[in-house]
């Protein structure tokens, strides 16, 4: 939906729902009120220019009336200032507004855009918009801490990058000072709108072709046809003359218009200090111009041994000039367009998400509303067959919901009343009333777009290499440039001198050699994040491929993370005659799932489930303390009730453990009264993981704060190489480091907040989706399915990405190995092969586009 800002308030207004529009000088200006039309309409007419009016986010006054020093202060350049003065009864009956409550814009009642009626109160709007999104969650915006809604961010200037130098970023597109390549934007979106990089080279291209075949034509003709005997009645090499003189005139606008861009880039690089691509082409092509303009206009400077035999002109090299800039901006045009792909797959997610919505208001009616334009705690239909728009939940309703375009797993999920749903998954065969709880920049997708394009513009540690050899690179074929010249002119002649020096300058390319690197992080990556591996950093894609040691939470990551109560028991040991402690194993349960009921523990949900489906009513609980990796404790009915691991042993414990429940201890009065065993079930797919794990000789180290027994269990059942058992929280970290002091690489998978230190000790923290944000933000790589084949998909793609990226810089030093001693013609004594430098500017234009188009073959890896 296009976007346009309003020129009196400023304020994002679309085509579509925009209250009024006026045309001046071909432009058409779009208003989000009447009242800002009216105000157009008046400064554009009036002679006198009308007083400024200032927002005050409550009634707009005069400018006049403002106090002088603020008068002066918020003088506008081209905008009317904003400023918050408090609230002022305004003198003019004319400037008797209400306020926009989603805005904060003051309207005019007789010319609002929109009103609505809630709690018997008329609410009046600037446009259309603004009543929608009042409509969707009134208490919302009546809340007095509600800020503005702020403007669309398509207003605001777009920030370009490039993606060899990310720390480069500037509004607007243009060139990178250090390496010349074009910028892009920094933000990956699904605006259509073409390049404007891409169009002016491709403009250049296609002018300078035109321009350049003739050229090459003329030159190429002279090496089969004699013009003396083709043209008999022209004095003696004066077709040739007149051939030299349509070569200039031709070639001048392709070198100084279509080479325009890569001169200037090639100043900046000498000025910058920091030669490059363009330093080499520009130097390249600028010698063998300005030679040949000197050849043409003075050639009695020269010796008399450098004129040709049968034209007796002095060679000049206006065609290879020509054909070069136009080669190279044939190898951006490729370049560009093949850049462009590597962003596909960010820009399939975007594209996941619907365009509208039907929000059901509040006063029940329905209707369809622009994505962007979806509130918080808005009430969304969602049909059959359709895309979810946001991220909710289900409050009618029962459906399975494809998920696979985010999570990568092929089968549908079954979702029901309370169960969460992603934006951009589709809904089944059957429709739901869901309730928005993220909307914008703060839905998965979002995240999962924002996450991807900051791994992409983050440099993985074998760049450095590229980095280091690029740094000595241009210098260096300069060098060789200049000796080539020189060997050429003591054993050979000057025009090979010159044919040397320039392919030399012209097939170097060190812009191959920057690119292997970033080209395949940007597709690897977005490759990634379409199955459900999201990589924070290029970093964590390196180092996961050198991984050996894998380090595994049990709940939830090994097993399904929902433990179910199994077993009630009855310390008899610890039964005395007093009353007090004769309860039954129901009293036992609802004791301690009372308490469970305030903590947040993965056991307690099992414990609180167990209890209810026994109907039992849970106790009012005071002085409820947490203590983390220990228990927790609280007060019923004036007793101390404690839930906390068993300090107490017994045969019948560790059966229950030899089983893989889990047993918590329940004491009153600091007297033990009985356990409570819990088993959580081992996902099917961990056993398939770990077999593959151990085929890759990569070891499984479980690590959990569960008994020794019930870890030992899950380990056997699973074939997990080591178990740290009985593990608190700050004690994993320590663990992590007790490897890495054995010198493992050491991965670590986890989801919970008690895993964030390890997580981020560990080389590659790898953190699940279903887990808690801090595990999220601690991680380096994020499964967005809960599932240990996760890592094997990670695993795949860090080695897929890192063979890619090895490989193209293979490609790019073997390039440069070769193809530099060959246009200095070390193959001319041996096969008479002197490279002409308009097939060195083909292999340059080329190396580029075989970097990038290997890189793209990542987006068919099979995770």
């Amino acid at each position: 939906m296009s976007q346009f800002t309003d020129p009196i308030c400023g304020m994002s207004v679309a085509p579509e729902t925009a209250a009024g529009n006026f045309e001046k000088d071909g432009e058409v200006f779009f208003f989000c009120s009447i009242n800002c039309l009216e105000t157009f309409k008046e400064q554009i007419t009036d002679e006198k220019p009308k007083l400024q009016t200032i927002d005050l986010g409550m009634e707009k006054i005069p400018e006049a009336e403002m106090k002088p020093d603020l008068q002066e202060k918020n003088q506008p350049k081209t905008a009317p200032p904003m400023v918050q003065l408090g609230r002022k009864k305004p003198k003019d009956k004319d400037f008797v507004t209400e306020i926009d409550p989603v805005c904060k814009m003051l309207v005019k009642p007789e010319s609002a855009a929109a009103t609505f009626v809630y709690k018997d109160k008329t609410f009046y709007f600037c446009a259309i918009g603004c009543q929608k999104k009042f409509r969707q969650n009134p208490e919302f915006f009546l809340n007095s801490k509600t800020k503005p809604q702020a403007m669309n961010a398509e207003t605001e200037g777009v920030e370009y990058t490039c993606p060899m130098h990310p720390e480069i970023v500037q509004i607007g597109p243009g060139s990178c000072p250090k390496c010349g390549m074009a910028l892009e934007p920094k933000a990956v979106s699904l605006d259509d709108k073409p390049d404007p990089e891409f169009l002016d080279m491709k403009r250049r291209f296609w002018i300078s072709a035109a321009l350049t075949l003739p050229v090459f034509a003329l030159a190429m003709a002279e090496m089969f046809v004699d013009f003396n005997t083709l043209f008999p009645t022209l004095p003696h090499g004066r077709a040739s003359f007149y051939s030299l003189w349509i070569q200039f005139i031709l070639a001048t606008p392709v070198i100084f218009w279509g080479g325009f861009p890569f001169f200037v880039r090639g100043i900046q690089s000498i000025k910058n200090a920091s030669p490059n691509m363009f330093t080499l082409i520009a130097i390249g092509t600028g010698a063998a111009f300005l030679f040949s303009v000197f050849a043409l206009f003075f050639p009695a400077f020269f010796p008399a041994a450098m004129r040709d035999a049968h034209t007796g002109l002095i060679p000049v090299y206006f065609e290879a000039a020509a054909v070069i800039i136009t080669l190279v901006l044939l190898g951006q045009v490729l370049e560009l367009r093949a850049r462009s792909q590597t962003s596909s797959a960010i820009k399939e997610l975007l594209g996941l998400a619907p365009k509208t919505a039907i929000v059901v208001f509040e006063d029940g009616a329905e209707e369809e509303v622009a994505l962007s334009d979806i509130q918080k705690g808005a009430k969304i239909r969602v049909k059959a067959n359709e895309k979810i728009p946001v991220d909710g939940i289900i409050l009618e309703g029962k459906t399975a919901v494809d998920e696979s375009m985010v999570t990568g797993e092929s089968l549908p999920v079954e979702k029901s009343e309370n169960s969460k749903v992603i934006g951009g998954t589709i809904n089944g065969k059957s429709g739901f009333l869901m309730k928005a709880e993220k909307v914008g920049n703060e839905t998965l997708l979002a995240q999962i777009v924002q996450m991807v394009g900051e791994a992409q513009r983050s440099r993985a540690p074998i760049q450095r290499l590229a980095d280091i050899v690029s740094g000595y690179f241009v210098p260096a074929v300069i060098v060789v440039a200049i000796l080539a010249f020189a060997i050429w002119m003591i054993f050979g002649s000057f025009t090979y001198a010159i044919v040397a020096a320039v392919s030399v300058l012209i097939i170097a390319c060190p812009c191959a050699l920057g690119l292997a690197t970033p080209m395949s992080i940007m597709v690897g990556t977005g490759h990634g994040a379409k199955n459900g591996v999201l990589v924070k950093k290029a970093e964590a894609l390196e180092i996961l491929e050198k991984v050996d040691v894998i380090v595994v939470d049990k709940t939830g990551t090994l097993t399904q993370g929902k433990p179910k109560l199994q077993t009630v028991i009855l310390n008899s040991e610890f039964q005395i005659s007093d009353s007090e402690f004769q309860i039954s194993e129901n009293e036992l349960l609802r004791l301690a799932a009372s308490l469970e009921k305030q903590s947040e523990h993965p056991l307690a949900e099992a414990i609180i489930k167990g209890a209810e489906d026994r109907n039992l009513k849970f106790a009012k609980v005071e002085d409820f303390e947490s203590i983390t990796g220990k228990g927790i404790v609280g007060k019923i009915d004036g007793k101390t009730i404690k839930v906390q691991s068993p300090k107490f042993q017994a045969p019948s414990l560790d059966e229950l453990r030899d089983q893989g429940q889990t047993v918590v201890e329940v004491l009153i009065d600091e007297k033990s009264v009985g356990f409570l065993g819990i088993a959580d079930e081992i996902k099917s797919s961990a056993k398939e993981a770990i077999d593959e794990l151990h085929r890759q000789n990569i070891k499984v180290v479980m690590m959990t704060g569960d008994n020794t027994k019930t870890a030992e269990f899950v380990a056997r059942k699973l074939n997990i190489d080591k178990v740290f058992a009985e593990v608190l929280p700050n004690e994993k970290a320590e663990k992590v480091k007790e490897l890495q002091s054995n010198g493992k690489i050491v991965a670590m998978a986890g989801d919970g907040v008690n895993d964030a230190p390890a997580l981020a000790q560990a080389n590659v923290g790898i953190a699940m989706g279903t887990g808690t944000d801090v595990a999220l933000e601690s991680a380096d790589i994020t499964l967005l399915k809960g599932d240990l084949r996760g890592i094997l998909k990670a695993k795949k793609l860090s080695a897929a990405t890192m063979k890619n990226i090895r490989q193209n810089l293979f490609f790019a030093f073997i390039y440069n190995l070769v193809g530099v001693p060959i246009a200095a013609g070390v193959l001319f004594p041996v096969f008479g092969i002197l490279l002409s430098p308009m097939i060195a500017s083909a292999a340059m234009t080329f190396s580029s586009v075989s970097v990038i188009t290997n890189a793209l073959r990542l987006r068919n890896l099979k995770l």
